[in-house]
């Protein structure tokens, strides 16, 4: 039987929270999943912060590397210094251990949970490749001359061209994937600002440049204004989407939008064959932490996400499936936490559904 080394880090708020029921669905698959995992659980948090000063020491990402994966609730707690933790932890996966794909599923199960008038399931399935360690995060620049009258704050964004073409063509190699998988024509599309911001030419380039390798593919571009823009108005036009780590961040917390809300959106943190972080795109929500009516969709998504990334393809469809079946007969009403049901319920029906398909 194959066994898995995960990583579980819990984090602040509605982390644990939702976790838990991640790991209970986790559980639910292995049964008869015919593989098992072996948990090892990580406490860096705002809150562990705040108790003991320490982040995230060199030692610890050593032995991240040697995991599978990683699974993450949220991190930020409201008594610590804005980004803190959130630089320790969610910045030092993905800085170090260079992941620097973050996927992220925009995908509609019930078309009562769309706000667009007329869209359904079948108008809202995308995926957006961002590109996950350049850009604005790479903390380039600083503040002179803080809270003075002449103070300035600077920020380089850094685009190079290795981390730009393997976002590229992993954008293109998901296309053609999607495209089999789903007995259709592949679509990509690239989002970036080049119009104004001139040094993302390199992105047009690029993208133009590697596109000639993949004429089986659909190739198209906007800038990020007018894409925000269409992918409201006609989302059945975008199949797979690759931009910038900025730009993606935004229009992917949009996206969550259509498919239902940013209760339900899960994402991977990847390097292809390596160790790779999943975790739902929300963040620790600390008006609600411990009321039990936070929604764990996501972090059950982010299972599914992990499983499937691992080669465990029937148990992440099963989880999928289940999540599915229960959004689209109304039994999940909504994804939030407005929805009447509590974490835990949710977690439980998810795992019922599970055991009904097995």
């Amino acid at each position: 039987m194959k066994t898995y080394n995960i990583g579980i880090i819990g984090g602040d708020g509605i982390g644990p929270d939702v976790v838990a029921e991640g790991l209970k669905v986790l559980r639910a698959v292995m049964k008869d999943g015919g593989f098992d995992c072996n948990l090892v659980g990580y406490p860096y948090s705002g809150a562990y912060y705040l108790k003991t000063k320490e982040l995230v020491p060199d030692k610890v990402l050593d032995e991240w590397r040697t995991l599978d994966a990683v699974f993450l609730g949220a991190i930020g707690h409201p008594d610590v210094e804005v980004g803190l933790v959130e630089r320790s932890v969610i910045l030092g996966l993905r800085f170090g251990l260079d992941l620097y794909i973050n996927l992220r599923p925009i995908k509609l199960y019930a078309e009562a949970l769309c706000p667009i008038k007329g869209k359904g399931p079948k108008d809202i399935d995308m995926t957006v490749v961002r590109e996950n360690t350049e850009g604005e995060y790479t903390q380039i620049g600083g503040i002179l001359k803080k809270g003075t009258p002449d103070e300035v704050a600077t920020s380089t964004s850094i685009y190079t061209r290795v981390g730009i073409e393997r976002a590229i063509r992993y954008g293109f190699e998901l296309a053609r994937e999607r495209a089999a998988a789903n007995n259709r024509p592949g679509h990509l599309t690239m989002v970036d600002k080049a119009n104004a911001i001139r040094p993302q030419e390199i992105w047009t380039r690029v993208f133009a440049e590697v596109g000639k390798e993949y004429p089986d593919i659909k190739q198209d571009h906007a800038y990020v204004d007018a894409f925000t823009m269409l992918m409201i108005q006609q989302p059945e036009k975008y199949d797979v989407v690759v931009t910038t780590n900025l730009y993606g961040d935004i229009i992917t917390d949009l996206g969550s939008i259509l498919q239902g809300g940013i209760g339900l959106a899960a994402s991977g943190n990847i390097h292809p064959g390596k160790t790779s972080m999943f975790e739902s795109i929300h963040g620790s929500a600390p008006d609600i932490a411990g009321k039990n009516i936070a929604c764990p969709l996501g972090a059950i998504m982010a299972v599914s996400m992990m499983l499937d990334y691992l080669g465990e393809k029937s148990a992440s469809k099963r989880i999928e499936d289940s999540v599915a079946y229960l959004l689209s007969s109304g039994q999940i009403k909504s994804a939030d936490a407005r929805s009447g049901l509590s974490t835990t319920q949710m977690g439980e029906m998810v795992v019922e559904q599970i055991q009904k398909s097995a």
